[in-house]
């Protein structure tokens, strides 16, 4: 068995260690005695054993310099934390809209809201207009929360109603939601699905797109949307008889459990 000559720690370099205040002594003034201590000379290290003292002597010595004027600045300088968005709302509690923060829908913009909406998921055998499930009070908070990706689609809706409300005027002297439904249509039809639209109407039909998008998971969210795909989950069953027959011919695969 190796015979251990001694507990203390020996230091074996001739180099002096490396450390972060050696970086910080070429740009800042550090007494002869701080720098001495950082930084001992290689005779000292390799005649000496590492005692307690002489550590305590380098963390005071790191202590001193790390607050110095040149190193505290620096420091500083660093980016305040964000401040946050608020606490977790309480779930049990029943909120009113506006409770989160302030809507952003004007009379005029949440007119604008309702007629798109109700063009583009209107009334029909599958289900009622958007509108009747309170699509246009969902993007209403949606733009209006404060979070950069709410944040951005608010400037692409508002944008978006400006330009509708504009291209009405232009085309028929009326704002949008006082158009025919053929007329809401016509301009809707010209913004709906250009893969490659006129530099002219890039930026509308990136609006219909994501108004679109938005409006569509507003709806879908909803037991009323649920029914129009014919989606029949979170339904309760007493029993379960596993795949209809017809999957599991088309599949290839017997039903094993029962």
């Amino acid at each position: 068995m190796p015979k251990v000559e001694s507990q203390e720690l020996r230091v074996e370099s001739a180099s002096p260690p490396a450390s972060v205040p050696e970086m910080v002594l070429h740009s800042a003034t550090v007494p002869l005695e701080t720098a001495t201590a950082l930084n001992p000379q290689p005779s000292t290290l390799n005649s000496l054993r590492l005692s307690r003292r002489e550590v305590l002597k380098w963390f005071a010595a790191m202590f001193a310099v790390a607050n110095l004027p040149e190193f505290v600045g620096a420091a500083s300088s660093v980016a305040p934390k964000a401040k946050g968005y608020g606490t977790d709302p309480a779930i049990a509690k029943f909120y009113e809209p506006g409770d989160f923060w302030p809507l952003t829908f004007t009379p005029a913009q949440r007119a604008t809201a309702t007629a798109l909406a109700d063009v583009i998921l209107p009334a029909d055998h599958l289900g009622p207009a958007a509108s009747a499930v309170r699509v246009p009070d969902y993007l209403d908070e949606w733009v209006s929360a404060p979070y950069p990706a709410q944040q951005l689609d608010r400037e692409i809706i508002l944008s978006g109603f400006q330009w509708l409300d504009d291209e009405s005027a232009r085309r028929f002297r009326l704002n949008f939601p006082a158009l025919s439904s053929a007329q809401q249509q016509a301009i809707c039809d010209d913004i709906c699905g250009a893969v490659d639209p006129a530099p002219s109407l890039k930026s509308a039909t990136d609006f219909f797109r994501r108004f679109r998008s938005l409006a569509a998971s507003a709806y879908y969210g909803t037991e009323a949307g649920w029914k129009a795909l014919g989606y029949v989950g979170n339904v309760p069953l007493a029993a379960f008889a596993g795949p209809p027959p017809e999957v599991l011919a088309k599949l290839g695969v017997e039903q094993t459990v029962t």
